[in-house]
């Protein structure tokens, strides 16, 4: 399931083919996904005006002139792609209809935005842009990662009392929003924690010193446009590319990366998700 820098990764995709501009046409394929559409979603969608798409944790929002808000996420095998605009902004000409294509808006200013899910474990919802934060996907959703209250203290407060594994305190959208388990692996590595660790047994010095690590491995995530695994794709259809950078995601069994470390990545299992760890480096 793509994490933050997936998702942030499609919102600045698709930034400049509908902020600012008008849904011309909306066009709904099909009644649901992971659950059914709201009811006339095509007919509430046409004529709005994007006036501004932002991202919450793993959800894009497209705030609209008529004072809903669409909410998107990509699920399992979701995408969201941008095809040409008559000034040629945009990457390539609009593409033949896909059997996956089930959402499809039409902008006033020629570009096309096409959601393609064929696990259809996506969903789309429309929302009071007002009240958009006490919607039962986001009411619980913690501080973001990138933002400034998610800081220092913020997070040793949070974990002083978490008698779980680091790993799975991590994972945990009410205490960050966002991180999922490539990322999670990834900044564990770097700040030399065991995902083993439990969170309330981990030094206030050393939960200070994985904030700045979880907002450097996000950003250099997102600076590769994201991670293509399996179905990611930005919003021009090109692959992300931070994959070619795991230091221990996906790389069980392959030296560790760390100089003069002679150990090998191990994989355990956590709540039913792999973890990858140096049992060496990471204590």
């Amino acid at each position: 399931m793509p994490e933050l820098p997936e998702v942030e990764t499609v919102r600045r995709g698709l930034t400049p083919a509908m902020e600012g501009a008008v849904i011309a046409k909306a066009q709904v394929n099909r009644p649901d996904l992971r659950w059914p559409f709201p009811e006339r979603m095509a007919e509430r969608l046409t004529g709005a005006k994007v006036n501004q798409l932002r991202r919450r944790s793993k959800y894009i929002l497209a705030d609209l002139d008529t004072g809903e808000s669409l909410l998107v996420h990509l699920g399992m095998s979701g995408r969201m792609t941008v095809s040409g605009d008559p000034l040629g902004q945009f990457a390539h000409d609009h593409p033949q209809h896909q059997k996956h294509d089930h959402v499809v808006f039409d902008m006033d200013n020629g570009a096309r935005v096409t959601f393609n899910d064929p696990r259809r474990f996506g969903a789309m919802d429309l929302l009071d842009t007002a009240t958009a934060a006490e919607h039962p996907l986001l009411a619980k959703i913690g501080p973001e990662p990138l933002g400034n209250d998610f800081n220092e203290s913020y997070l040793a407060e949070r974990l002083k009392s978490r008698n779980t594994p680091i790993k799975s305190a991590l994972l945990d959208q009410s205490i960050v929003a966002g991180l999922g388990n490539i990322y999670v692996c990834e900044a564990l590595y770097r700040a030399k924690l065991s995902p083993r660790r439990k969170a309330n047994a981990i030094s206030a010095k050393r939960i200070h010193a994985l904030v700045p690590i979880i907002r450097n491995v996000l950003s250099e995530a997102i600076d590769a446009g994201g991670s293509s695994l399996k179905d990611f794709r930005q919003a021009d259809g090109e692959l992300g590319y931070f994959q070619h950078s795991f230091d221990v995601y996906g790389r069980e069994s392959e030296s560790c990366k760390t100089l003069d470390c002679d150990a090998t990545i191990t994989r355990i299992t956590q709540s039913g998700r792999s973890s990858f760890y140096c049992p060496q480096c990471q204590r």
